[in-house]
């Protein structure tokens, strides 16, 4: 069996990659949201449930935004309020899926996204359009341990998450 190089303990690992479109985050704050690495992309918790995933990789460009979790259901009356939200070309095949993504290459892309009126302010006044914690678009997480995961400010207790949603 070959010996380990001692050295290698000691190599520099490369930074952490930057959070795309983190105005959003900041928008989220009162919801106390923690992200974790997911295919090249950063998805966005709240709680234990996914509410978005911010990518900004390229192969499609087309598809860098914020991808939004919802059902079919919800895309017209989102749309309405968000006119260039649309389905995801990278999954299933570009057909409709529940994901819908506010692509980045929008003129309104950070207004869209980080308004009061907009992604984050539907999320945050918890309109059911956008799944939140307690709803389920299939995908859940143990919580913010480990390195992998980015927590933006202190999680608090359920019972507190809950108040600060007017739950």
């Amino acid at each position: 069996m070959p010996r380990r190089d001692a050295n290698a303990l000691f190599v520099v690992r490369k930074p952490p990659k930057r959070l795309p479109f983190d105005f959003v985050l900041e928008e989220l704050a009162v919801l106390d949201p923690w992200t974790r690495p997911m295919f090249g992309c950063h998805a966005v918790y709240v709680e234990d449930k996914i509410v978005f995933v911010l990518r900004d990789k390229g192969g499609p460009k087309c598809d860098d935004g914020v991808w939004i979790a919802t059902t079919v259901e919800h895309h017209e009356t989102l749309r309405a309020e968000m006119p260039t939200m649309r389905s995801i070309s990278v999954l299933a095949g570009g057909g409709v899926t529940g994901w819908q993504v506010l692509p980045a290459d929008a003129e309104d892309f950070e207004g869209v996204s980080a308004t009061e009126d907009g992604l984050a302010g539907t999320l945050v006044r918890r309109r059911r359009r956008i799944l939140a914690p307690g709803e389920s678009c299939g995908a859940t997480a143990p919580g913010p341990t480990g390195s992998s995961s980015t927590v933006i400010g202190e999680r608090p207790r359920k019972a507190a998450t809950a108040i600060a949603m007017g739950a």
